[in-house]
Formats: C-alpha cells, structure tokens, sequence
C-alpha cells in the first residue's frame, strides 16, 4: 500500500514538475545534474518560505518602526504639556504663597490695630465708669451740702429770733458771729461744688465726643478686619483642599498623618500659636478671636501637610526626557511590583522625599539599588542603576541625585525599576505620582 501511494505521488510530480538535466560543459567534458521532481518540489516550497518569511519580518519591522515612532511623538507632546501644566501649577503656587504671605502679614498688622483699639475702649471704658461714679459722689455732696444749707438757714432764723429777744449784747455779738462763719462756709462749699459739676459736665462731654470717635473707627476697623479674613480663609481654603486631597488620593488617611506629624514637631509658641483674647464682660472668646483661630488652624494644618507632602514620595524619580515602559501589576505571569522608566544611560535618579538609605548595594535581580526609608512606613526602591551615589545611613532630601540609570542585575536595557511599599506592602507608585499631578 505504501508502495502504491507514493508510485501515485511519483506520476503526479512527474506530470506537473517533470524531471530535468542541468548541462555543464567544460573544454574536455560535458556533465548534467539531473533535478528529479521530488527536488524541484523542496526546491520550490524552500524558495516560497523563504520569501514569505522575508516579507512577514519586513512587514512587522515596518509597522514596529512606525508604531514607536508614534509612541516617542505622543510621549514627546505629552511629556511638553505635563511640563508646561507644572510650571503654570508651580507659578499658581508660588503667587498664592505670597498672596497668603501678604495676607497674613495685614492679618498681624490688622490684629496689632486691634488690640491697640481695644485697650483704647478699655481705657475709656474705665475712664467713662469713673466719671460715673465722681459724679455720683459730686451729687450726693451737693444733696448734702444743700441739707446742711437748709439747716443753716433754719438755725440763723432762729438766731435772729433770738437776738430779738435777747437783753444781753454780748449774747447778740456772739450769735452775729456764729451766723456770719456758718454763712461763710455754706458759700465756699456751694461754690467748690458748683465748680465740681461743671468740671464733670465737661469731662462727660468730651468722653461722650470720643467715645462716638472710637465707634466710628471700631466700625472701620471691623469692616476692614472682615475684609482680610474672607482674602485669608479663601486663600487657605485654595491652599489646603488640594492637599488635603492629593493624600487621599494616595490612600493616606489625612486624620492620622497631621497627628505622626504633630507629634514629631510638639514645640508651642510663635505666629501660629492660637490667641486668648477674652472679652472682661463675657468669660467666652469673641467672634473675631475665633475667627482668627479658625484661620490660624488652617495656617498650622497648611504646614503640617507642607512637612508631610516633603516626606511622602509624590515627586517623580527621573526628570528630563525618558519613556514609560512598564506598569504595575501582572507581567509574563509573574507580579511587577513597580513601574519602570527608560531614558538614556547615566541619567540622574533623584529621590522622590526626604528619608534615610536603608540600603545601597548589588541586591541579585536588582543589580545596584537604593532603598531609602520615609515617613509615615513608606519606602521607596530605585533597582538596575549603573551608580550609586549615596551610602547607607545618609540622610536624603526630595529630589537629591542618589544614582545614574543603567542596566544592571536582571534587565532588558537601561531603565529605572521604581518601587514604592507601605508598611511592608508594595503599591502602585502611578498612585501617588498622579496624586500630586494637579499640586506640584
């Protein structure tokens, strides 16, 4: 049966490719090579394969080639435009620091007129109470020496009787004198309290005169008070929501960050310091007191969060041009515990917050790497680097040059292995870059 079939393959490459005789003649000599159907078939299939395997890897060159050559466009304009968004974020940034630098300035200017506004008003306060009670004891004199008056007066009626019915001239002479010092004192006396009373009068006049001066320029001063705390609470409600936010957004819990952050900086005192003015009538704070503490409270809370933003890894690792290669999460059935960045050799690696070099050495897979130890249990990772610049133990800052970009350890090419982990568990570093992509 074998045979049989291949006798019937034999006839058909005969009838379609038939046997054929290469010449070759030399001075001597002729020879052929006889090409049997069986050989012109391989010849032929191994010509086609080759050919279509020629045009396959020309066409997928082609289209790679184009497709990165679109890839680096899109990477170029979008990398301008996240850089053009930064800086007019960064210049928004700085205008409103010094907006609320102004403003807190005319704040302690505002509260410094305050305060010297209200020991005028306590002053003149105590001033008015006294007059009130000067007067009331220059009244009561008066009464007084208005009795004592009548009841001179009855005495020298009844002096006068009695010097009518009086025989003796010495009684008479006696009596005359009496009346006239008793009259003598009653003149002196109404007169030094007629002066008392218009003193008083005059002095309740011109108390009266600056009091309604000091209304007036409470009222102002009130007004313009008004005035600087809208500009400052909007100003912080502008400065504090968006990083209130951007942490969030990284999945950190805004309550107990300000507390690890207050409790690593517990010093009292200073212009953030809340203040204790009390009113003497009422033993509560005052509108205006609140107020201010309110604004205070966002002051402290704005930079608390400026301490805990340099501490977090919201910044990138490479700056400059470089291309995104690979993400977070599943890749070639294994986990990719970080994302990875591609520029050009020697590239800088900067860090991405303030924190300590745990480790920087050749960690197997990684090659050379940096762990640097944050705030808040957050640690960052920098693998496949061609340098290290920094040691273990150092101290680094936000965007401090720890390495150059290379290919060491288990790596495809020169690229930046960025790791970010919390608490011992790696997360997305993508989270927290795009976190603070609307804030730094």
């Amino acid at each position: 049966m074998f045979a049989s079939v291949r006798h019937k393959l034999h006839v058909l490459g005969e009838k379609y490719f038939p046997e054929k005789r290469l010449f070759l003649r030399t001075a001597t000599e002729t020879r052929f090579v006889r090409l049997s159907p069986s050989i012109q078939i391989i010849a032929i299939s191994g010509t086609c394969a080759f050919v279509g395997w020629s045009i396959v890897a020309t066409a997928i060159v082609l289209l790679d080639s184009i497709g990165s050559g679109n890839f680096r466009d899109q990477a170029r304009r979008d990398q301008f435009i996240y850089e053009e968004r930064l800086n007019s974020l960064a210049s928004e940034r700085d205008t409103r620091a010094l907006e609320a630098l102004a403003a807190q300035d005319r704040f302690s200017t505002a509260l410094t007129q305050v305060s010297v506004m209200q020991s005028e008003l306590l002053s003149s306060e105590e001033q008015r109470t006294e007059l009130k009670r000067g007067i009331a004891v220059m009244q009561s004199t008066l009464r007084r020496t208005m009795v004592e008056r009548d009841n001179a007066r009855n005495k020298m009626i009844k002096l006068a009787a009695t010097l009518d019915t009086s025989d003796g001239s010495m009684r008479s002479e006696n009596a005359a004198l009496e009346v006239a010092a008793t009259l003598s004192y009653l003149n002196d006396t109404l007169k030094n309290t007629a002066q008392e009373r218009d003193q008083a009068e005059l002095v309740r006049a011109t108390s009266k005169e600056n009091m309604a001066s000091l209304e007036l320029e409470m009222q102002f001063l009130e007004e313009k008070t008004n005035r600087i705390f809208r500009q400052l609470e909007e100003a912080m409600m502008i400065s504090v929501e968006p990083l209130d936010k951007m942490f969030r957004n990284a999945g950190l819990s805004t309550k107990r960050l300000l507390e690890q952050v207050r409790r690593g900086h517990t010093g009292q005192g200073g212009p953030l310091s809340p203040i204790s003015f009390r009113s003497q009538s009422l033993e509560t704070v005052d509108p205006t007191t609140k107020r201010a503490n309110n604004i205070l409270s966002q002051l402290d809370k704005l930079n608390i969060y400026r301490i805990a933003a340099e501490k977090t890894p919201f910044s990138m690792p490479v700056k400059g041009s470089f291309r995104f290669t690979s993400g977070y999460g599943p890749r070639w059935g294994k986990m990719h515990r970080g994302v990875d960045f591609a520029a050009k050799s020697r590239s800088p690696i900067y860090a991405t917050a303030d924190g300590v070099v745990t480790e920087a050495a050749w960690g197997s897979g990684y090659g050379r790497a940096v762990y640097v130890k944050h705030a808040f249990g957050i640690e960052t990772r920098y693998a496949h680097l061609a340098k290290i610049r920094v040691k273990k133990g150092q101290r680094v800052s936000r965007g401090q040059r720890i390495g150059d970009m290379g290919n060491s350890g288990r790596s495809t090419g020169t690229h930046l292995h960025y790791e970010i982990r919390v608490n011992g568990k790696d997360v997305n570093p993508m989270t927290y870059i795009k976190a603070a992509r609307n804030v730094f």
